[in-house]
């Protein structure tokens, strides 16, 4: 074999292995409503879902409909609002308590298609002492819509259709139920930080098959 033709095979196989990647990393994105508390004047995404969290009165929550992959790179909902302005004009009640809520539909370029965001708004609930988000959450923002896996898919109708589905085309997040997230974790983390260990060693197959096939060609040699 030729060297010209050797430089060849090796560059068709590089090439094959680096296009199989990229065309993994791109399936990465979800588009689902994230959830998140409001501590200290800072948004951290949720570490239960919405129907088994039980907040206290008082407490801020928060859901962004957007494309992500995972709860590192998920859209925060937008805005300043504290418990004070949400449930300002919400009396306390005895026996109940007050849950402010912010729900942001996201923006235009995380939309379904042929769908249009709802503006961003707040909320006051006012539940019973021992009901969860989700309870809270139906109080204020019907319809909600549920798989069958109880992974929230749409809040007061948006989006009509679709759940967690995902998004095959490259997506940069903008500025996003924890379920979902799990779907796209292992994808994410590759594409987060760097190449993955099957693309370094295709690589490296591919670069011990070259050097193989070189030192044929010189051994070949008179």
């Amino acid at each position: 074999m030729s060297r010209r033709r050797t430089c060849v095979v090796v560059l068709s196989l590089l090439l094959l292995v680096l296009g199989t990647t990229v065309g993994q990393a791109q399936a990465v994105g979800y588009r689902y409503w994230s959830f998140w508390d409001l501590t200290g004047g800072k948004w951290t995404y949720a570490t239960q879902g919405p129907s088994t969290a039980r907040p206290s009165d008082g407490d801020v929550q928060g859901f962004r409909f957007a494309v992500s992959a995972d709860s590192q790179d998920a859209s925060k909902p937008r805005g300043d609002a504290d418990f004070a302005s949400i449930c300002a004009k919400t009396p306390a009640q005895a026996g109940r308590k007050r849950v402010a809520l912010v729900i942001d539909s996201g923006t235009a370029a995380d939309a379904p298609g042929g769908e249009t965001p709802p503006a961003p708004r707040t909320v006051c609930a006012r539940v019973p002492a021992d009901a969860t988000t989700a309870e809270a959450l139906a109080t204020v923002a019907k319809p909600l819509r549920y798989d069958t896996n109880a992974l929230l898919c749409a809040i007061a109708g948006y989006p009509a259709t679709g759940c967690g589905d995902q998004v095959t085309t490259p997506h940069t997040p903008s500025p996003t139920t924890a379920e979902a997230t799990a779907k796209g974790e292992a994808e994410a983390d590759s594409a987060r930080h760097g190449p993955s260990l099957g693309l370094l060693a295709g690589i490296a197959a591919v670069a011990a098959l070259g050097g193989a096939a070189v030192w044929q060609t010189r051994r070949r040699r008179p």
